[in-house]
């Protein structure tokens, strides 16, 4: 389809995330310091997760499905990035920016209602233990990760099609280090309003939807745990909730700025710094405040390395 002397399907440019930066080999190093790390401690979770029977709770299987949408996540826009930097190209296909754009919404959408669904796990195991087993039943959350899944991709597969129809113009250079939803916008040769309404609306429901879950969740744990008699039953609810609120507020705070805040908020360079730090340093972020301030994950971490040395050991005699 051709509009005027643009082609829908030409490549798009991609200016990234400072395109005035005066060390572009510093931020290559460190971009690529952060994607090996987060790959590494992310996958390390996974891993312990599997291994070590006592991380065999409805918890850690939750914790490590957001450990695999963290993996995929970053690995979605940091590669291309690290490689553009390193062929000093910008170019991106149509396809390839239509692919990365339905993978980010889809694995952004999909831990949106993990994180929801993660405020219920807690809420269950505080305020009715005694029931835990039942209503956190292997089946239960097997039901959860297919839902959170299922959003995301319903979330990517309704706005994927609609944003990459619409006709791109000017220059196609994306004022941006991937293909994300606004910085498309701003290229298109259309009226797009009433899509950025309807988008906006999506958003917000999106967004209100866990985050209700995960308000009337912890306010009933607030009321348990202010309840409990015991400070020792306190301070472990206390530090197995807090680590999942601030992940919480670190995903939805990013997200809110860049989806619900109005444009006059908005610039891009500032976009880019919130959505590097929701789509870079998250996926660094989630599995060390996880495994930092958790003594479960920490010991079996201890207990692994324990039998890789020891196992070393031995095969040097």
């Amino acid at each position: 389809m051709e509009w005027g002397n643009y082609s829908m399907y030409a490549d798009f440019l991609l200016l990234g995330l400072f395109s005035d930066n005066d060390f572009p080999w510093l931020l290559f190093a460190l971009i690529f310091f952060v994607f090996v790390i987060s790959i590494a401690s992310n996958t390390i979770m996974i891993i312990l997760i599997h291994i070590d029977s006592r991380l065999h709770t409805p918890m850690y299987y939750l914790l490590s499905q957001l450990s695999l949408m963290d993996i995929l996540y970053i690995s979605t826009i940091v590669p291309k990035m690290l490689v553009d930097q390193i062929l000093g190209q910008r170019a991106i296909s149509f396809a390839g920016c239509t692919a990365q754009h339905f993978l980010y919404l889809t694995l952004a959408g999909a831990e949106f209602f993990l994180l929801g669904l993660m405020s219920y796990d807690r809420y269950v195991a505080i305020c009715n233990p005694l029931r835990y087993p039942v209503l956190m039943s292997r089946k239960v959350c097997m039901l959860i990760v297919l839902a959170a899944w299922l959003g995301g991709s319903i979330d990517g597969f309704l706005l994927t099609p609609v944003t990459m129809q619409f006709p791109f113009c000017a220059s196609r250079e994306i004022n941006h280090f991937f293909c994300e939803v606004p910085a498309l916008l701003k290229l298109s040769c259309t009226d797009t309003s009433t899509y950025e309404t309807a988008m906006y609306v999506c958003c917000i429901m999106m967004l209100l939807i866990p985050f209700s879950v995960i308000s009337a969740s912890y306010t009933r744990i607030l009321i348990t745990v202010y309840r409990m008699s015991e400070a020792e039953g306190r301070r472990k609810a206390v530090a197995t909730c807090s680590s999942h609120m601030v992940v919480v507020s670190l995903f939805y705070g990013a997200a809110m700025y860049t989806y619900v805040l109005p444009h006059s908020y908005h610039t891009p360079d500032k976009d880019k710094a919130v959505s590097a730090f929701y789509t870079i340093l998250t996926p660094l972020l989630n599995p060390l405040i996880y495994s930092l301030r958790n003594k479960d994950v920490t010991g079996a971490l201890q207990k692994a390395l324990g039998k890789c040395l020891s196992s070393g050991s031995v095969s040097t005699f």
